[in-house]
């Protein structure tokens, strides 16, 4: 299959290059931006993309790809940190010049594959601080805005181009468009990645192992896909546990045998709440609750493998957002946060670990569970945090915690289905902290809880949107909070969207 391969300098969105190109079916793959030319040509990529990142390249020790790089007779597009690393490796100047961030006005210079079906003074997403002064010899500006003199370049002869802003997010009015171009038209890649192709390769290279595999299944669509997909491999070699940790939404140890049953995959329920609740007595920072999460489920996994000689892996339904966030991506990128799935496994397990959907997003798992027939109910259920409500407490873990919490979400996917919007958002819950207010009940003071109501839009988890919601459905949302939970008395709505805030409050 052919492939462009994204060299990722440490940009957090990276990853969206390549999810943006194989919207269009044609396949990409990040690698790390120092990686071999011998490993780099073995991947036989039809083009590569130079990411961009938060260094500028006269930073002290900035990450550079190997030089030869240039030398390999390939088409390469270099976006915004990866545009001027191609000027100042050919020669040409970047100082730390014009700030630009935000829209800008695209104003097509020059005829150029690369802006084919481009209309000219099209809007550019920028977020630079260096610029590109001097333009190298053989290369030649093809697009300009006010800020930016040369915001797209190229080397028509070498089929080398440079473009200062970013066509990855969705500000860029024909930023799909501009990555088609150099995709399809220039560096001739077929579009030959779709998920039906998925599903058959990744059942067929299942298929070759011989030992028994444990899934952890939570009633999610990630791991529901997963215990599928091993399951059409090996049949009755996997064995699905289901932990219950005290943790998860309302009803729904019931909801995953419903689950299960509908799918015709026999699991095994394991109750843990008391050991996990245990664990996390009197732990307050996020990231130790996340690996203690983890490790305790790696423990109640090996504890089941001990029992059966035959079970040699152990099978996740890690995403690929998951990896990028808990820092396991390819490139120099900054840990957001230890996925208890990725970055909490201990060392000290023996168990292999299999993750056939950790290079996809949640949009291409949905595709596959309509593939596989999976209930329609169960494709739309809102993504649910694999460390569960532990990570929508702020502070210590408890019952009375647990509980607050549990309820006041299932108020918010109750209003939102009575409304017609819970299939319409991404993702809703409520969270709660420490702090307390002061309220009024029966004409009396009363100091109780804050709960937090969370609803955003999203496409594949790296980026969201708060969701404006009506405020009838908030009203009502927050009355039925505040009357069938005693001990609350105030109830927020969050509007911070991803970036700067994160979906999930810890």
């Amino acid at each position: 299959m052919d492939k462009i391969i994204v060299l990722d300098f440490g940009s957090q969105y990276s990853h969206l290059i390549c999810r943006r190109i194989r919207s269009f079916s044609a396949y990409a793959e990040l690698a790390s931006y120092n990686i071999t030319i011998s490993k780099l040509k073995k991947l036989k990529p039809k083009g590569i993309i130079l990411s961009g990142s938060p260094f500028s390249i006269y930073n002290k020790n900035h990450p550079m790809p190997k030089n030869n790089i240039f030398n390999m007779k390939v088409p390469i597009l270099g976006i915004c940190y990866g545009h001027q690393l191609i000027v100042d490796n050919f020669g040409g100047t970047v100082k730390n010049a014009n700030k630009e961030y935000g829209s800008s006005i695209l104003s097509i210079k020059n005829d150029s594959k690369l802006f084919s079906g481009v209309r000219n003074n099209t809007k550019a997403w920028m977020s630079h601080g260096d610029e590109a002064i001097d333009i190298p010899h053989g290369f030649k500006v093809i697009a300009s805005t006010n800020r930016s003199h040369a915001a797209a370049i190229e080397n028509k002869k070498e089929f080398i181009y440079g473009i200062q802003f970013h066509p990855e997010v969705i500000h860029t009015e024909n930023g799909i468009q501009i990555l088609k171009n150099f995709v399809l038209r220039i560096c001739r890649s077929k579009q030959e990645w779709n998920m039906e192709n998925f599903v058959t390769k990744t059942i067929k290279k299942i298929s070759t192992i011989n030992e028994n595999v444990i899934c952890g299944v939570s009633g999610g669509i990630d791991s529901t896909v997963t215990a599928l997909l091993i399951h059409k491999s090996i049949g009755d070699r996997l064995k699905c546990i289901f932990v219950n940790n005290g943790l998860l939404r309302f009803e729904e140890e019931k909801i995953v045998r419903e689950i299960f049953s509908k799918i015709g995959i026999k699991i095994i329920v394991i109750d843990a709440k008391k050991r996990f609740l245990t664990r996390l007595k009197n732990i307050y920072e996020p990231e130790k609750k996340r690996k203690i999460i983890g490790e305790e489920f790696i423990k109640i996994f090996s504890e089941y493998s001990k029992n059966n000689n035959k079970i040699k892996w152990l099978a996740q339904g890690t995403l690929y957002p998951d990896k990028i966030e808990s820092g396991m991506s390819k490139g120099p990128s900054s840990i957001i946060k230890t996925h208890h799935n990725v970055g909490g496994i201990p060392n000290w397990m023996k168990l292999k670990i299999l993750e056939p959907i950790c290079d996809l997003y949640k949009d291409d798992v949905r595709k596959i569970a309509k593939i596989l027939n999976v209930p329609d109910n169960i494709i739309n259920r809102h993504p649910f945090p694999g460390p569960g409500l532990a990570v929508r407490i702020i502070g210590e873990v408890n019952p009375k915690k647990l509980k607050t919490v549990r309820i006041a979400s299932k108020i918010v996917e109750e209003e939102l289905k009575k409304s017609q919007m819970y299939n319409k958002v991404w993702q809703a819950y409520a969270a709660m902290g420490d702090d307390h207010a002061t309220g009024i009940t029966g004409d009396k003071r009363k100091v109780g809880n804050i709960v937090m109501i969370r609803i955003v839009n999203s496409i594949d988890a790296m980026t969201a949107d708060w969701s404006r919601i009506s405020y009838a459905v908030l009203e009502n949302m927050s009355n039925r909070i505040t009357n069938e939970i005693d001990e609350v008395v105030w109830v927020s709505y969050v509007i911070s969207s991803k970036p700067p805030a994160t979906i999930e409050p810890q």
